[in-house]
């Protein structure tokens, strides 16, 4: 479709253009855009589709400030003013929960923005691979294939200034990056990354360098060989940095090697471990990383909370909007001291433990076991006391008999992941009938379904979206329900 006016802002980033009675939501666009699109989906009421060309430019663009914009999937939104992200982010949370809620709803509160809108994340991992995706301008540059065509499958490229589809073999060298969108095998070789303190690029790039002068291999995500896979970061507030590197076998001599050249290069690094996975897949809750340097750990802090964080544990990647976030979940509440609070989904016990000053009795539950001794040990780093955490399903766990031991709940925080509650735990809430929810999410259209739900007990008393992660489609939303009398 040609010179397709663009008229608003749908979800997920999506932008929103209508012709000829139907409705197209569209990749890479800006409300006020005249662009080309090519249409991927095209249903009787609806399509969906991406930029391929950009006629005209809209007023509330501005100019990314990432050479990897367009290219790696991490930060789709540079090209909006940062005014606009919020907009448009609270803009989404009201229409989810007026047209997948259908309830009545107070005024929702003005989203929560960040401080601090690049070097906010305190987490990041990069992969290596062995075939690199190359930018259109690479591709110009290139030789021409040989005769015969390419002996590899083309693929499709989009470059960063959403100029025309072009087609290039794959490969192209190894790289350290990001993934592409939807493209499992092929890696964007990343210069610069803001998401995290410069430290971050100085160990990716320290790592990439020390990598080639030695010729050591990459990661083939097809052939399942190579010897480097993965880097995690994880730099704290505290000043603590830790690093994981994942390694596709043994190979002790050239391990040594490595770890200590970067320890030379980045003396600030606080923990550096090493994570052998002769696995198909990059996933390391299953494997032991092992300590080279430090205490195998980093300690962030949340106020006056001190967190201890493994290279396995879960914790918040943005922390100063995590206060921000935990802070609100904490007001919410509306706790005196006399309450018994249940933090369900409760992780590493972070929410609890932030409430635990004005709760009576903390109780956390959760499905995954090694999160639930995290807790217990961050509970105990703490001083707390009267914070107990367990591991297990909640419609098993919250029995009479449990609530006989320890107490019907007050208040409880819930804190799902993007799927939302599952209906059988919304049931149990029904059943429960505690006088106060908090429902923190991650996902404003499953919390305005399972919101729907709850209210056949719960009316709505607060909303507040809060932006976790700057330049990204991403929400969290925090709503106090009450219990109706």
């Amino acid at each position: 479709m040609e010179k397709v006016a663009v008229t608003g802002y749908a979800a997920e980033g999506k932008s929103v253009a209508r012709q000829d009675g139907k409705v197209y939501f569209i990749e890479g666009a800006v409300p006020g855009d005249v662009v080309d699109v090519f249409i991927s989906t095209n249903k009787k009421d609806w399509g969906e589709g991406k930029v391929t060309h950009i006629h005209e430019y809209s007023p509330e663009r501005t100019t990314p400030f990432c050479q990897h914009f367009g290219l790696c999937g991490g930060c789709k939104w540079q090209m909006l003013p940062y005014e606009k992200q919020l907009e448009y982010k609270q803009q989404e949370v009201v229409q989810n929960l007026k047209r997948i809620g259908k309830i009545a709803l107070p005024e929702i509160m003005p989203i929560a923005g960040a401080a601090d809108t690049i070097h906010y994340r305190n987490k990041l991992e990069f992969t290596f691979s062995n075939k690199r995706y190359l930018t259109s301008e690479e591709i110009k540059a290139a030789p021409p294939p040989p005769r015969g065509g390419f002996s590899e499958p083309a693929i499709l490229e989009r470059s960063s200034e959403l100029a025309e589809p072009q087609i290039f073999p794959v490969g192209g060298g190894g790289a350290l990056g990001f993934h592409v969108p939807r493209i499992f095998d092929k890696i964007i070789e990343i210069k610069t990354c803001y998401l995290m303190d410069e430290v971050n690029n100085t160990i990716r790039n320290t790592i990439r360098d020390f990598a080639i002068e030695n010729n050591y291999t990459y990661y083939d995500i097809k052939q399942h060989t190579g010897w480097l896979r993965n880097i995690i970061i994880r730099c704290c507030s505290t000043g603590e940095l830790m690093v994981n590197i994942c390694l596709g076998y043994e190979d002790e001599t050239e391990t040594k090697r490595l770890l200590d050249h970067l320890l030379q290069i980045v003396p600030a690094i606080t923990t550096l471990l090493y994570t052998i996975n002769t696995k198909w897949n990059d996933t390391i809750y299953d494997l032991s990383p092992q300590t080279y340097y430090g205490k195998g750990f980093v300690n962030e802090q949340l106020e006056d909370f001190t967190f201890k964080i493994g290279p396995k544990s879960f914790f918040q990647t943005n922390t100063k909007q995590a206060e921000k976030l935990y802070s609100i979940t904490r007001d919410f509440a509306q706790l005196t001291g006399e309450e018994i609070v249940y933090d369900l989904y409760c992780g590493t016990g972070s929410i609890g433990i932030f409430l635990s000053k004005l709760a009576k009795k903390i109780i956390g539950v959760e499905a995954v076991p090694e999160a639930i001794e995290d807790a217990k040990e961050n509970a105990a780093l703490n001083h707390i006391t009267h914070a107990e955490f367990f591991a297990g399903d909640v419609i098993k766990i919250c029995n009479d008999e449990f609530f006989a031991k320890h107490g019907r709940p007050d208040v409880i925080i819930t804190d799902p992941p993007r799927a939302g509650m599952h209906e059988k735990l919304v049931i149990k809430l029904l059943e429960i009938a505690a006088p106060t929810i908090v429902y923190v999410s991650c996902n404003a259209a499953t919390q305005a379904r399972d919101i729907a739900l709850l209210a056949e007990k719960y009316a709505v008393e607060k909303i507040q979206p809060v932006d976790m992660f700057p330049h990204t489609h991403h929400i969290e939303c925090v709503a106090l329900l009450k219990l109706k009398n």
